[in-house]
């Protein structure tokens, strides 16, 4: 046998080979994506690591800046609790979703709930589409050693068997609220929507919901009014054809936090973007933040927000900070006591889920330079997998935090 015919069957295995290659380079196998349930426009949330429960605590944790802190759980078995409000004497106001405001005096959980608030609406779960909220934020007034008055958001029923957002004022007899009165009715069903008071003064107010560019709407606005509900003469768009006169800011997604600088005065925002595009901002007055024209953010189905794929804010007003993936931002602080000093200074930002899984809730530190130019960011409480939906500085120079749970619980955060 030659040598040219023992090399002819190898030479063909070898062009076979060769041919193999050159195919699969060109046309490569095919994969199935996994095909994922939407409800309605939503994707369908997995649910393999939320609804787990919270250890007794305290809870030790080494954090970024050297400031070693520890966690306690100050009073758990809340029904979905979601702001909170310090009195000036410490008691701490907290409002369930299902309408009960609580209290926390010394540290502990009054079991009855404070009676004589309005009656509100709660529909679902925590985290679900279409979430009604029930009693939501809490707001102390400015006078409050005088007047003794707080304001309290919440999802008002109507006699038609809707719904709509409302701000009610109420006066705090120590145990429980009198001469309850609506300062505020927006219009909107099941609308979220933060409020706090200005360093001027004003109550701002963010429902959620409608056209974010109609000026004939509440929704996706932020609003300006006095105390009493009525609007103060230098609101930007007073006596301007079609505009609703409360309107201080617009083109806002859903609003889930208002908080004041303490050295600015400046009013800040926290606003959820679809899939993706959380923002933080900064409140100007006649300012159009974007929503839904312009975002960082992706539609729940997967294409960016943005049309032409190139997320911007030009022409409108830009966030100081984004997300993205979405941390479901919600409230928030700033943090000036001398209790915890390597954070002096920063933000401290509650957040539902991350990247559209329950059970992936946290807390953001945010770093900021002397111009508010973000630095560095850390993530806090991951571990313990809470919906942190509100955070707020105590006076003994603390940090607390709620959980939106079932079983939701109030957490405070001290040095170790």
């Amino acid at each position: 046998m030659t040598e040219s015919k023992i090399l002819k069957p190898r030479m063909v295995l070898a062009c076979l080979f060769a041919a193999a290659a050159t195919t699969l380079l060109i046309a490569p196998a095919a994969f199935a994506q996994r095909t994922v349930p939407f409800n309605g426009n939503n994707p369908v949330a997995p649910q393999g690591i939320s609804n787990r429960p919270l250890a007794a605590g305290p809870f030790n944790y080494a954090t970024a800046e050297g400031q070693d802190i520890r966690v306690v759980v100050v009073a758990k078995g809340l029904s979905f609790p979601f702001g909170l409000a310090f009195l000036p004497d410490g008691t701490l106001l907290v409002t369930e979703r299902t309408g009960a405001l609580r209290v926390i005096r010394d540290g502990k959980l009054d079991p009855t709930p404070v009676k004589g608030g309005p009656e509100s609406v709660w529909a679902v779960a925590s985290g679900e589409p279409g979430t009604i909220h029930g009693y939501m934020n809490i707001a102390v007034h400015p006078q409050f050693a005088q007047n003794k008055l707080i304001y309290l958001s919440y999802t008002k029923p109507l006699a038609d068997g809707k719904n709509t957002a409302a701000v009610a004022r109420a006066r705090w007899t120590g145990t429980a609220l009198a001469d309850v009165k609506d300062v505020f009715v927006a219009n909107l069903r099941g609308a979220s929507m933060p409020i706090a008071f200005g360093s001027d003064g004003m109550l701002y107010i963010a429902p959620s919901g409608g056209d974010a560019q109609a000026p004939d709407s509440y929704g996706g606005k932020v609003l300006r009014v006095r105390d009493d509900g009525t609007v103060p003469a230098d609101n930007p768009f007073v006596g301007k054809a079609g505009y609703k006169p409360e309107i201080f800011s617009l083109g806002h997604r859903n609003s889930l936090g208002l908080a004041v600088h303490p050295v600015t005065g400046e009013m800040w925002q926290s606003e959820n973007g679809p899939n993706g595009g959380d923002e933080l901002n900064i409140i100007r007055a006649g300012k159009n933040y974007g929503w839904p024209i312009v975002s960082y953010g992706r539609t729940y189905p997967g294409p960016w927000q943005v049309k032409n794929g190139a997320p911007s804010h030009e022409g409108y007003e830009p966030p100081v900070v984004f997300w993205m993936p979405a941390i479901a931002v919600a409230g928030f602080a700033f943090y000036t006591g001398d209790k915890l000093p390597k954070w002096k200074g920063d933000m401290f930002v509650g957040g539902l889920r991350t990247g559209e899984i329950p059970g992936t809730g946290r807390l953001d530190r945010i770093l900021f330079n002397e111009n508010m130019q973000e630095l560095r960011r850390e993530t806090l409480l991951a571990d313990l997998g809470r919906r942190i939906r509100d955070v707020k500085q105590g006076p003994d120079g603390l940090l607390y935090a709620v959980t939106e749970d079932a079983v939701g619980a109030v957490l405070r955060i001290e040095p170790r």
